[in-house]
């Protein structure tokens, strides 16, 4: 297909970006982080430098607080070196032509005592252990499961706001060009949306409104320091990863979307289908009409798209742009090699968690692979 006629080379505003394609980087968790202090460093900056042809990078996701951590070397937005660390991120990105947002994230329940402050337990919307999740908590671990979380407080609430404000304040700082709110894949605002993991009596849960609380504070905070054209939100409707589900994911994220949509936020991206599991068979299609028929701004679609998928996606009005997970893990020049229609490396499982430049930054780009 001719690239001036090929839907994923069609320019597109999302927001106050002009994006030169819609082939968009998915935030994707590399556990690369400096320790101690989950400091971006310059090795950091390369992997993101090397992926600028994206449309837009969406960053890995970064805790706003230390009591959002949840995964060992995982990067942050709450000390003076993370700024920093992340500074050289944005001006290589920059530097290189690229687009960058900060995905914002607080763990919830999927923690441990040995990540959290004072060894304490993580923080849920409800006491309830999710079967079958794990975390590692050092390169000796392994994968261990994680414990029954703490159910917050009411009066705590305030406080879970105002770390994402202030990670917000930080991803501006360090020069990021937008932010997304992580509410997917079961971290904490997920758990407070979906029915499984809430079970509050109080103001922040049982009907949709009330679970929808929390979220919705988050994000007025983030907008009081972002204009809405620069924020965007991640949800996952229908994924099962970290024991998460939902009575009626329809109208749980189609109120969702019709709240953010009176935001004025520049997206939504929604993982659709996960290699970590969905309760859909194949993609959700009523949900995802459901937030599309509710939401204005721009649709990403995740999750395990083809390059051929998201092109008849995009053409058939079911998403505006898609963001790409491990292909752009293994292919740095993913757009160029799209365009192309060349050949793709294949990544390398062994490697995506944890490490050094091995799986990281060794990928071969398209002029070198030959």
């Amino acid at each position: 297909m001719p690239a001036q006629q090929d839907p994923l080379f069609q320019p597109f505003t999302l927001g106050d970006l002009e994006l030169p394609n819609r082939v968009l980087m998915a935030p994707l968790t590399r556990s690369r982080a400096a320790q101690p202090g989950d400091v971006p460093v310059a090795m950091n900056a390369e992997y993101y430098r090397q992926r600028a042809s994206a449309g837009l990078i969406i960053s890995e996701a970064t805790q706003v607080s230390p009591q959002g951590k949840g995964y060992a070397f995982t990067p942050g937005i709450h000390s003076a070196e993370q700024i920093a660390g992340w500074q050289l991120v944005t001006d290589a990105v920059h530097q290189a032509g690229g687009r960058i947002h900060l995905q914002l994230w607080h763990v919830g329940r999927i923690s441990r005592p040995e990540l959290q402050p004072d060894g304490a337990l993580p923080v849920a919307p409800s006491a309830i252990a999710p079967e079958g999740a794990q975390t590692f908590i050092s390169a000796e671990s392994g994968m261990v499961d994680v414990l029954e979380p703490r159910a917050l407080g009411i009066e705590e609430m305030p406080g879970i706001v105002e770390q994402f404000r202030q990670g917000a304040r930080n991803a501006k700082q360090a020069g990021f060009d937008g932010v997304e709110i992580h509410c997917a894949n079961g971290y904490l605002l997920d758990q407070f949306i979906r029915t499984g993991s809430n079970k509050r009596t109080d103001a922040y849960g049982g009907s949709i409104e009330n679970r929808l609380r929390l979220p919705l504070e988050v994000l007025d905070a983030v907008l009081e320091v972002w204009s809405p054209q620069q924020v965007g939100v991640r949800v996952s409707p229908t994924g099962s990863f970290n024991d998460m589900r939902d009575d009626d994911p329809v109208s749980t994220f189609g109120a969702f979307a019709q709240a953010v949509n009176k935001r004025g936020i520049a997206y939504i991206e929604v993982v659709e289908d996960s290699f970590q599991g969905n309760h859909a068979d194949g993609r959700p299609q009523p949900v995802i009409d459901a937030i599309s028929s509710a939401f204005s701004g721009a649709y990403i679609g995740n999750g395990a798209y083809t390059a051929d998928e998201a092109r008849q996606r995009i053409e058939a009005g079911h998403c505006d742009l898609a963001s790409f997970g491990r292909l752009f893990i293994a292919n740095p020049d993913l757009p160029e090699r799209l365009r192309a229609n060349a050949e793709l490396n294949e990544p390398d499982y062994d490697t995506f968690y944890g490490g050094d430049e091995r799986g990281y930054t060794d990928y071969p780009p398209l002029d070198s692979s030959s």
